[in-house]
């Protein structure tokens, strides 16, 4: 009796450790690859905060980041992403984008919400000119947010991708005014999350927080996930990361597959958001949108 016992407890331990992505060396013969290990924890991340939250909504950006995280909802929810997908838009992205989102709205039976964006105008004049445009998103998420009443948004945040979003915890919570307190957030071991926002306020999550730039390219290989062409090499020249056209440029590239980008990542030092105008403004302008709710 007891060893059937210990056998069922053991069972279950490697079960845990492995949909926690633990080491390979603790699962012994049911061992993952690194990026079974990254689908299952987002997974987790993702069937966690819909069964947990009231009303969610997943923020849809059309870059590679957000493209994955869609496509392991679908994955998460046998198919369909059951709730709805929220495009907060400026209304000054690239063709390509515009032309992606019509296509794989449809193609992906997708809830698809398109929020706009207040004018330059309202925004604060404090700001550095290419962080003040990209404030926009932050202002147009808010009216978002009041006008449907989310508890929860799902967002394609990377820690690797910038200083800032590596202090960020994977249920965040948010202020009645979206604002984010860098300094007061709640502690997330073993994969247990804090999913209670505040009173009035809301909780950001972040299924892929741990993947790197490369394993997003490695998974979106594997899984044939569908991309902007803007992503890969045409006369010397790629975006790394896509944004608005008018604050977002190319870095030098010859990398024009998927292959060969991961190649590119394994040898470069340029940041990925290098060819974001806004992180190159004042030291301080991405925290200040950061803290201010900037996704």
């Amino acid at each position: 009796m007891r060893e059937g016992v210990e056998e069922k407890m053991q069972i279950n331990s490697e079960k845990e450790a492995a949909f926690a992505g633990a080491p390979h060396r603790l699962l012994g013969a049911a061992s993952m690859d690194r990026l079974d290990e990254l689908e299952s924890q987002s997974v987790f991340i993702l069937r966690e905060a819909f069964a947990r939250l009231k009303r969610v909504a997943i923020l849809w950006s059309l870059g590679k980041d957000s493209n994955v995280m869609i496509w392991l909802a679908r994955k998460a929810f046998f198919g369909r992403v059951p709730c709805p997908v929220m495009h907060v838009d400026t209304g000054k992205k690239f063709p390509e984008m515009y032309a992606f989102r019509q296509r794989y709205a449809k193609e992906w039976q997708l809830d698809l919400l398109v929020e706009p964006c207040p004018p330059i105008e309202t925004i604060d004049r404090t700001l550095p000119p290419a962080a003040r445009s990209a404030a926009r998103k932050t202002a147009g998420l808010k009216l978002a947010l009041a006008k449907h009443g989310f508890d929860g948004l799902i967002a394609g945040i990377r820690r690797d991708e910038e200083a800032t979003r590596a202090k960020e915890r994977v249920f965040s919570p948010r202020g009645a005014e979206g604002l984010w307190d860098v300094r007061d957030q709640p502690p997330e071991f073993w994969n247990h999350f804090n999913a209670s926002p505040p009173p009035g306020a809301h909780l950001r999550v972040h299924p892929i927080l741990h993947w790197t730039e490369s394993e997003i390219w490695a998974y979106t290989k594997r899984e044939g996930i569908p991309i902007i062409p803007l992503y890969l090499a045409r006369d010397g020249k790629r975006y790394r990361s896509l944004g608005d056209a008018d604050i977002t440029f190319p870095v030098q590239s010859n990398a024009g597959t998927i292959d060969e980008i991961i190649a590119e990542l394994e040898a470069t030092r340029i940041p990925e958001r290098s060819g974001r105008a806004m992180d190159h403004e004042s030291e301080d302008a991405f925290e200040r949108l950061r803290k201010a709710g900037y996704l």
